[in-house]
């Protein structure tokens, strides 16, 4: 099995996230690992989450499966049902369609980092659980429909 080259999978910050749903993202960075992979079917990124960022808005995916593998430091994993947190090691996934918006947020003083894969129809969309947003292959949408100005990257 071959090792992956991190070096071509640079580390990027940001979101496309409209303003203000971006702010709270702004210590998030990020590799895209599945690209420099040559994998087709699934998503993969390595991502380092600054101490007080969180690693996205509380969403869930209608189409696709999310794994999500604690590798350093700690965070906290901010569910429907509560709050979790996780270390190296710990292990939380989500299945495609079961509405449980989630996402983590880094309380401590210290980075941590994490492996998130996904597979499945990622044009299926979906929704942010806390803000007025969907996701659909057309981009960033109000509930009602109307689009966002921001371009969809995350």
């Amino acid at each position: 099995m071959p090792r992956i080259d991190l070096d071509p999978a640079a580390l990027r910050a940001g979101t496309g996230y409209p303003a203000p749903f971006d702010e709270p993202v702004a210590g998030r960075l990020q590799r895209r690992l599945a690209p420099v992979a040559g994998l087709t079917a699934m998503g993969i990124s390595h991502v380092l989450l600054r101490p007080g960022a969180w690693s996205s808005q509380r969403h869930w995916h209608e189409g696709e499966d999310e794994v999500l593998v604690m590798l350093s430091g700690e965070a906290v994993l901010i569910e429907d049902e509560g709050e979790t947190v996780l270390r190296p090691g710990d292990c939380a996934a989500w299945p495609a369609g079961v509405r449980n918006g989630h996402h983590l947020v880094n309380r401590s003083n210290a980075d941590c980092t994490f492996l998130c894969m996904s597979a499945g129809d990622r044009m299926a969309g979906g929704a942010y659980s806390d803000i007025d947003m969907v996701f659909t292959e057309q981009g960033y949408l109000h509930r009602d429909g109307t689009p966002y100005p921001a371009r969809r990257t995350a």
